[in-house]
């Protein structure tokens, strides 16, 4: 096997595990870990060769992006403290506590080259945490700081381990200089994330075709990206500013093709992106076996304590912060999420496992320092630092669903069926207003507009059966059932009419891209 079918072989099981995980009630990226685990071990499987400079820019500006798109600025600005207590402050802690014990436990490993690991496995991996929350049935409020603190705290830790790594490269440190570091990266990082966010907005609407503008949408992440970092400024957080504001400013509601095909799109790119990913992630045994050879309980006893510490400094962290959070809410009424009760509590500390930049950032390790020695024990980092991915990853992602069902911790469904009802009752009524507006400027037959108005309210009952009274409800039951009829002989008839089309293309002198034009007239009008 070469790398390119090594390649193929995990893009089919990031989709096989999609269905296997749901079955099994199982994450999709705790399961593409333990299958990169075993081809690890298999002889015929090659050791995987990317340069760990390229793996960084290759998989987080999608896999960013994707993330970006389920959520909102909104939802940011509400929870910004509980976002800053674990994505800014529990970084920065959890990197000072396992630099600490890693500097105790490994004999010689300098201060420097510790807190290069403590920054490294410092951040939860924010598709992990999306992507196992998203399967869980969990609160909205948990999924959305879980959200929060994976995307953000990326930003902090890779600001850390650069100021580790320069620090270990040249023997000097600036803790002035660090901090001004931080604050630049930060500042170039939005600058160039709202730059290209309005720039891709305009090149949108110039390009006018939805294959082009979800073509551009592919590209702007890696732009952004790249920009940024080659301004010295924070990638993670470009692509986070500039998603955010496509997000915002970039949607046309009336542009439905755009975002249905948009919104499949991304999955499609979401589910592979993510599969590889966390692939390469359990591919990364071979090394780890090789750097162990002979000395496997000593390796494996430091990996455990930092595993140990990260797991254990999370919980001790998140105990008085979500206290504080609390306090701070009740006493000055935030519109912010936060958990309710002990049980969300644990399942936030439970929630934070280790991925996909954790990996990049130890592979991205340099094998030598300025003065040309090999930097300080690189392989016994690495190690530790893979060790921790896989206890946190697998252990936790494993046990994560049988936790969350043992505390019944569930969504508040009444809660997000009012939210919903209420959002049918808008929608209603905006369209009842628009019709009003319509008969005062036209003169429509009474027949015409009371289909018209029966429409509007279906538009509002169709999202939430629940609403409006029993009498018309049981009325639109009873249209429902006549539609339902209609839309099946509809669909019979438009299918043959498809079937027919379709046997056209090989008929002599037929034109396959007229053909193709008037079955994709058909498909959408399918659609609608």
């Amino acid at each position: 096997m070469d790398q390119l079918a090594l390649l193929f072989v995990m893009l089919l099981a990031a989709l096989v595990s999609v269905p296997v995980g749901e079955y099994f009630g199982l994450p999709a990226p705790v399961l593409m870990t333990l299958f990169g685990g075993v081809l690890a071990v298999l002889d015929f499987v090659p050791t995987v060769d990317i340069p760990p400079e390229l793996i960084l820019p290759a998989l987080l500006p999608p896999l960013l992006y994707a993330a970006v798109r389920r959520t909102s600025w909104r939802q940011f600005a509400a929870n910004k403290r509980p976002i800053f207590l674990l994505a800014v402050a529990l970084v920065f802690v959890t990197t000072v506590c396992v630099a600490a014990v890693a500097h105790a436990i490994v004999p010689g490993l300098p201060v420097a080259a510790a807190v290069a690991l403590g920054a490294l496995i410092a951040p939860p991996d924010p598709v992990a945490a999306t992507a196992v929350a998203g399967q869980l049935g969990l609160p909205r409020r948990l999924v959305s700081i879980l959200e929060g603190e994976g995307l953000f705290n990326d930003v902090t830790a890779i600001v850390l381990y650069h100021v580790a790594i320069a620090a270990a490269i040249s023997g000097e440190f600036s803790p002035w200089g660090a901090g001004l570091d931080l604050v630049l990266s930060a500042v170039v990082a939005v600058v160039v994330g709202l730059v290209l966010g309005w720039g891709a907005n305009k090149l949108m609407d110039l390009l006018g075709d939805a294959t082009l503008q979800i073509g551009l949408t592919l590209l702007v992440p890696y732009a952004s990206y790249v920009l940024a970092e080659g301004l010295h400024g924070s990638g993670v957080l470009a692509v986070l500013t500039t998603a955010l504001f496509l997000a915002e400013y970039a949607t046309d509601a009336d542009d439905v093709m755009t975002r249905l095909a948009g919104h499949t799109f991304w999955d499609i790119i979401d589910t592979l992106v993510t599969g590889v990913a966390f692939g390469l992630i359990g591919l990364e045994l071979h090394n780890a076996i090789r750097t162990a050879s002979g000395r496997w309980g000593e390796l494996l006893g430091w990996a455990a304590a930092v595993a140990a510490t990260v797991i254990l400094v999370r919980l001790l962290w998140l105990m008085p912060a979500t206290w504080l959070t609390k306090r701070l809410h009740a006493r000055r009424d935030y519109d912010e999420d936060i958990p309710v009760g002990w049980r969300e509590t644990v399942v936030m500390w439970w929630s934070g496992m280790r991925g996909v930049a954790s990996v990049a950032l130890a592979l991205a390790i340099p094998l030598s320092t300025k003065s040309g020695a090999s930097f300080p024990d690189r392989d016994i980092i690495i190690f530790i630092a893979f060790g921790v991915i896989i206890a946190t990853l697998v252990l936790q992602g494993l046990t994560l669903p049988w936790l969350v069902r043992r505390l019944g911790v569930r969504a508040d469904s009444e809660r997000e069926k009012e939210f919903e009802t209420e959002l049918a009752v808008r929608a209603t009524k905006a369209a009842r207003r628009r019709l009003r507006e319509i008969e005062q400027v036209e003169e429509l037959p009474e027949e015409l507009s009371e289909q018209m108005l029966r429409r509007a309210f279906d538009i509002g009952i169709r999202i939430s059966p629940d609403m409006g009274e029993e009498e018309r409800r049981e009325a639109h039951k009873q249209r429902a059932r006549r539609l339902k009829r209609v839309r099946k002989i509809q669909a019979e008839m438009m299918s043959a009419a498809r079937h027919e089309v379709l046997a056209a293309r090989s008929e002599p002198g037929a034109d396959p891209e007229i053909v193709d034009r008037v079955l994709r007239h058909l498909d959408v009008r399918s659609l609608r």
